[in-house]
């Protein structure tokens, strides 16, 4: 029974406690490799893909299209294709006959918390208790959970920080000047209030300036860099997305912005747009938006050219990029040799082709 690898329920977020698989990918027999999607999934949240934890042959399908499935449940069966068949049916009885009864083991969540930095509060969710410590920065109006799909992997083995940057998700609003070291400076005060003496940096979009800012400054606290379609690298960038995402007052302004973030733009559903809506109008954000275009933008053209501060870093950079990036579009990658290049992802790469990112951090930290 050893070989037979139980596919679960993730648990994306603190308060997911079930999901309904909307589409199963594969098909009994299928052989599928690490990183391969499994079955699309539905959350009262967010919607995403499940991918597989490693290789092997999906021998056994437990969960039902649309059925509520509690958080760490068993939906499939992975193992190689000589595992005999009566072992397969046995672990499918024995995880039927738990989704039937709903008693599931439960499935810890990230914990969550706030530290106080430059007058500001600054929020977490930690994940995991691996020696090595990933510290995950988010993007512009975006949040600490746009990383559930790579925290909960990079978890099995690594401690996973994600913060909400000032202006973001549930830390102080307040971002003072905007710039790129004082968002840098938070970064910092947090591994500093965290007791954390060096970590594995991941960022996306604004978050990867932010990250490159971190390791110019004290590259002592930095094991290495992952940065996910950065701003501050290459010379273009969507202005209009950027005003028009910071200037929506109404889901219906903001839907038609949302769909420049995704290569599907099945992935913009109304409760993204909802979420993101009720972000907006919390108080202190709008002026938070508005200041941190200062930083972003140089009239249309990129506001920031983080490129010179990785000069003289001597730790491991990773770079991963979505071809069909709108917002920060592909060409930027030119100014950083070695990117990866991730077909059918836009510019939220880390949400689309999770794997990508997760091999990608994987690798920096093995070095």
């Amino acid at each position: 029974m050893s070989d037979i690898r139980k596919v679960t329920m993730p648990k994306w977020g603190l308060s997911m406690t079930t999901g309904k698989i909307t589409e199963w990918i594969v098909a009994e027999g299928d052989e599928v490799a690490e990183g391969d999607e499994l079955a699309d999934i539905d959350t009262d949240k967010i919607a995403g893909a499940l991918e597989a934890a490693a290789p092997g042959v999906v021998r056994r399908i437990i969960a039902e299209l649309n059925e509520d499935v509690p958080v760490g449940a068993t939906i499939a069966l992975i193992a190689p294709a000589d595992v005999p068949q009566e072992e397969i049916d046995a672990a499918a009885r024995t995880a039927r006959e738990e989704l039937d009864s709903g008693v599931v083991e439960d499935v810890a969540g990230p914990v969550t918390g706030t530290v106080r930095v430059d007058g500001r509060n600054l929020a977490y969710a930690t994940l995991g208790e691996g020696p090595e410590t990933v510290l995950l920065v988010h993007g512009y109006g975006g949040d600490k959970n746009s990383w559930l799909f790579v925290q909960e992997p990079l978890s099995a083995a690594a401690t996973v920080h994600a913060i909400d940057l000032p202006g973001h998700g549930e830390s102080t609003k307040d971002v003072g000047d905007g710039s790129l070291d004082t968002l840098a400076a938070a970064v910092l005060g947090f591994l500093a209030e965290r007791g954390i003496e060096r970590a594995h940096l991941v960022g996306h979009s604004l978050g990867g300036a932010v990250v490159t800012a971190v390791a110019a400054r004290e590259p002592g606290r930095v094991a290495s860099l992952t940065l996910v379609a950065p701003a501050g690298y290459g010379d273009r960038i969507d202005a209009e997305y950027l005003r028009g995402f910071a200037a929506a007052a109404s889901r219906r302004e903001l839907k038609p912005h949302l769909t420049k973030l995704f290569a599907d733009p099945a992935h913009v559903t109304r409760q993204l747009a909802d979420d993101l809506m009720k972000y907006k109008r919390l108080d202190g954000v709008q002026k938070a938006l508005d200041t941190l275009l200062g930083t972003l933008l140089a009239g249309d053209g990129p506001g920031i050219d983080a490129a010179p501060l990785l000069a003289e870093v001597d730790f491991p950079v990773r770079v991963v990029w979505g071809r069909a990036d709108q917002v920060l579009p592909v060409t930027n990658a030119d100014a950083l040799p070695g990117a990866v290049v991730i077909d059918d992802a836009g510019h939220m790469v880390h949400m689309e082709r999770p794997s990508a990112v997760v091999d990608a951090v994987t690798a920096a930290v093995r070095g």
